[in-house]
C-alpha cells in the first residue's frame, strides 16, 4: 500500500516592504524605529527592519559602510506579514510616514506557521 501524502495547508498572506535609509526620520525620530513602534501598537503579526552594509535608493549612487560621508544614507529595509485586511488598516498611515520612500506589497504563500 503507497502511504498517504499530506499535503500541509496553506495560508495566504501579504507582505509589505519598505525600502528607507538610516537618515529617514517622523517627527524627528528615526524612520525605521517609528514605523516598527506604529506596527507593534497596530498589532501586526511580525516586522523586522534591515540595516545594509551597502546600497542605493531610486537613481542615487551607491552608498557602504566604509564611506565615513554616507551621512545616514545607508538603506534600512522594513518587511513584514500579515492579513490582507490588516495590512490595508495600516498601509494609509505608513504611507504618511514614508510618504518619499518605495512601498511594495506583495501576495505571499505561508508554506509554514501561522499569523496566530
Amino acid at each position: 500500500m503507497a502511504a498517504d501524502i499530506v499535503v500541509p495547508f496553506k495560508v495566504m498572506a501579504v507582505q509589505v516592504t519598505i525600502y528607507l535609509t538610516e537618515g529617514d526620520s517622523w517627527r524627528h525620530r528615526p524612520l525605521h524605529l517609528e514605523i516598527l513602534k506604529y506596527l507593534r501598537e497596530e498589532n501586526v503579526f511580525g516586522a523586522v527592519a534591515f540595516h545594509a552594509v551597502a546600497g542605493f535608493l531610486g537613481r542615487g549612487k551607491v552608498h557602504t559602510a566604509h564611506l565615513v560621508e554616507a551621512g545616514g544614507e545607508l538603506p534600512v529595509v522594513i518587511s513584514f506579514v500579515d492579513t490582507d485586511e490588516h495590512v490595508n488598516r495600516v498601509l494609509p498611515k505608513l504611507r504618511e510616514m514614508a510618504a518619499h520612500r518605495l512601498i511594495v506589497r506583495e501576495n505571499v504563500v505561508i508554506e509554514q506557521g501561522s499569523l496566530d
